[in-house]
């Protein structure tokens, strides 16, 4: 169902903006979109981020975006790596760009916006790193129920 929600184009301009922000970036950023948040949105956000084994880059600097559409619910999840270096109030201030455009039900452009002010970040505390940096996680969006 949370597939269905954002239409092809949208799913396409989302992947393009992760792709854009980790041109600059040895960062990794995923969103995972799901209709319905069971629970604490940040304890789902954490096993989400488990179950994409985002941990497991090299650096600790994968970022997850997760969006529950239907409850309206969402988190921003940084690994230990990125969040030892971004200001205190960094992901909470994506969250309020992000949630102006949410409250006018454009989803695209607030995730597009947040991806790349978290790229930004990102790109500024773990430069890309030529050929020897690799994708470590997916671009696509994964989607639950």
């Amino acid at each position: 169902m949370a597939e269905k929600l954002f239409s092809k184009a949208d799913r396409e301009a989302i992947v393009n903006a992760i792709r854009s922000a980790e041109v600059s970036t040895s960062g990794e950023i995923q969103v995972h979109i799901e209709s319905r948040c069971k629970g604490e949105v940040l304890d789902r956000a954490v096993r989400v981020f488990d179950t994409l084994k985002m941990y497991q880059t090299k650096d600790r600097n994968g970022v997850l975006f997760y969006l529950a559409v239907v409850d309206h619910r969402f988190a921003i999840l940084g690994d230990s790596g990125i969040n030892e270096v971004v200001p205190d109030d960094f992901w909470e201030n994506i969250k309020e760009h992000m949630a102006s455009y949410f409250k006018k039900g454009q989803f695209t452009q607030g995730l597009i916006d947040g991806i790349h002010m978290a790229g930004e970040q990102l790109g500024q505390h773990f430069p890309y790193q030529g050929d020897s940096d690799i994708n470590e996680l997916p671009d696509e969006i994964s989607f639950g129920s």
